[in-house]
């Protein structure tokens, strides 16, 4: 790669960041009667729904307070921020401290579920928000509610478990992920040393039972000492939370200088592009069994706009880290494929559902799930990092 193919990959993503993906959602997403955030939208911004998830709400206020606070101190980005931060804070808590997962445009509660995916979306968002406005109530909640993540997550949790561990007792690849990238957020805005512990604890629990070097992969579910399960949820590997996962461990490489975590990372990517990606028709297969053998979903063949996303930062980032081409290769293959088939030129952001040959299977933009988060952070990470690059600053 030549320093003008990088400075105009840094270009592209900051121009599609603000004059792409930004603004489909900006545009529509922001409810000026009850505060909050939309994302259910069809292809041309039709709204398709108006309840509201809460992981967005904690997703989104994330992304534009990070925007204000590292790269645009305008207020308005702080003022769009506050919406979904204040509308988390007055609708989306139930009685007990737990956050709920669905919630009507007003605010009154649908669904909550046993995780707590939600919880940890809004400790991002504080965490980010209160840096970004020098607010310590925001900064103090960020540090409350993580702390809370933490006990709901451990041993004492009381959370029901998903599997009666009378009979089958297992764990997942999801929460001690989720718990590092959580940690980096609220330690980047608060110091809370208390974070490093967290993700200490998490890098060696997967280090110790979700990796499998006898598989070349890392397993989704494990029972609880690491044993395999043979079993279609024991056999599941995830390629594009594993990529995620790689790239949150290859950050916290850089952060601490933890060279064999950042090894950790990496074999994590090799492992995951050689299993995930298809071979025949381009893209990241959404599940793959282990050992080879069919998954039970029947979206496994599927491609979702989100592990791309990921890869892309997670090659990127690999790049930058060990300049070792095969990683820029990688980089450009998947920022292609994705574009071509996953962006939208016309109405702006991109589609989220594909079959295995890249035909689209939803016009849908947005809904409970897809909003605007993995694409404008992967935007706004690669954006960054390139920035870094040009300038020569240190890994």
């Amino acid at each position: 790669m030549t320093s003008e193919e990088i400075r105009i990959a840094k270009l592209r993503f900051r121009d599609d960041l603000f004059n792409d993906t930004l603004p489909f959602w900006l545009d529509r997403c922001i409810d000026e009667e009850h505060g909050g955030y939309f994302t259910a939208f069809d292809r041309d911004g039709t709204r398709l729904q108006t309840d509201k998830s809460v992981w967005f709400q904690g997703r989104f206020a994330w992304m534009l307070a990070t925007i204000a606070d590292q790269v645009d101190p305008r207020e308005y980005w702080l003022k769009q921020a506050r919406s979904g931060i204040d509308f988390l804070t007055r609708h989306c808590i139930d009685r007990d401290g737990r956050y709920f997962f669905l919630v009507t445009r007003d605010g009154q509660p649908l669904r909550k579920r046993r995780y707590v995916f939600s919880e940890c979306f809004a400790a991002m968002a504080y965490a980010a928000y209160g840096k970004a406005a020098d607010s310590d109530e925001h900064l103090q909640m960020a540090i409350d509610l993580f702390r809370n993540i933490r006990h709901y997550t451990g041993p004492d949790s009381k959370l029901p478990p998903k599997i009666n561990p009378r009979v089958r007792a297992m764990k997942s690849l999801a929460t001690p992920m989720i718990l590092i990238g959580v940690g980096q957020e609220v330690r980047k805005a608060t110091h809370l040393q208390d974070c490093n512990e967290v993700i200490d604890h998490c890098i060696e629990e997967i280090r110790r039972d979700f990796m499998k070097e006898d598989l070349d992969c890392v397993l989704e579910n494990v029972g609880m000492r690491g044993e395999v399960i043979d079993t279609f949820d024991g056999r599941l590997v995830n390629p594009g939370h594993s990529i995620e996962l790689a790239w949150f461990l290859m950050e916290e490489a850089r952060q601490r200088d933890l060279p064999d975590v950042a090894s950790l990372g990496q074999q994590i990517l090799d492992w995951s592009l050689e299993l995930g990606w298809d071979r025949q028709h381009g893209g990241l297969y959404y599940f793959r069994d282990c050992q080879g053998l069919p998954c039970a979903e029947y979206w496994h063949d599927m491609k979702f706009w989100w592990p791309h996303a990921e890869a892309i930062i997670a090659t990127l980032l690999a790049w930058r880290m060990t300049g070792d081409d095969k990683y820029w290769n990688w980089h450009k293959t998947i920022f292609d494929w994705s574009y071509e088939h996953f962006a939208d030129p016309e109405f702006g952001e991109w589609f989220g559902y594909l079959h295995r040959d890249g035909s689209l299977s939803s016009t849908m933009k947005g809904n409970q799930w897809k909003g605007p988060f993995h694409l404008p952070r992967m935007q706004f990470y690669c954006w960054q990092l390139l920035e870094e690059v040009i300038h020569a600053q240190p890994v």
